[in-house]
């Protein structure tokens, strides 16, 4: 199997995974809104949606039309990153259980979730997402679209980031469902 191959069955697989997510994610959201959730950010989701669908597209295209070559060191680190930022994401996601979800959902009266990775950091499934934004691009030397979306994303995380700070501030008991 040629390396452009194997990178765009890599690509596939974790485009597998992002539905797997929304499976996951939909099930949560329902059961975070049948508890009194209150949904904010709608307005910035389908942005979030595009963006990280084009991501996938965006390397795939970039691969098939540059056809890079990556030093092989590079390729595996990436690789190594990009497997390191699916266990940290699936830890956030077990962590937080039924609150998990991509949208920005608060449930009044739960306890903040203080264990797993969101006793390191706030935000952990975000370092995932930009781990693996820089990451799997450069798994097979794709730097246009690692460049690009990491961009991009800053932008939307900026907008995400205060979307939920101002929704936990508003429920000061509650904890987000971290996307």
């Amino acid at each position: 199997m040629t390396g452009l191959v194997a990178f765009t069955v890599l690509v596939g697989l974790v485009a597998l995974e992002r539905l797997a997510e929304l499976v996951v994610s939909k099930r949560n959201a329902a059961w975070s809104l049948s508890r009194g959730g209150v949904e904010t950010g709608q307005g910035h989701y389908p942005a979030m949606v595009v963006l990280h669908t084009g991501f996938l597209a965006a390397m795939l295209v970039e691969a098939w039309v540059r056809r890079p070559d990556p030093p092989p060191l590079l390729a595996w680190t990436m690789l190594v990153v990009v497997l390191a930022a699916q266990g940290l994401r699936w830890w956030c996601i077990l962590t937080l259980g039924r609150r998990w979800n991509t949208r920005v959902i608060v449930v009044p009266g739960l306890a903040p979730v203080r264990s797993g990775p969101y006793r390191l950091t706030s935000h952990p499934n975000y370092v995932a997402v930009v781990a693996e934004g820089v990451a799997l691009p450069l798994v097979h030397g794709c730097w246009i679209t690692a460049v690009g979306f990491t961009v991009l994303n800053a932008w939307l995380l900026t907008v995400r980031l205060r979307t939920e700070n101002t929704a936990l501030a508003t429920l000061p008991q509650s904890r987000l469902a971290d996307a």
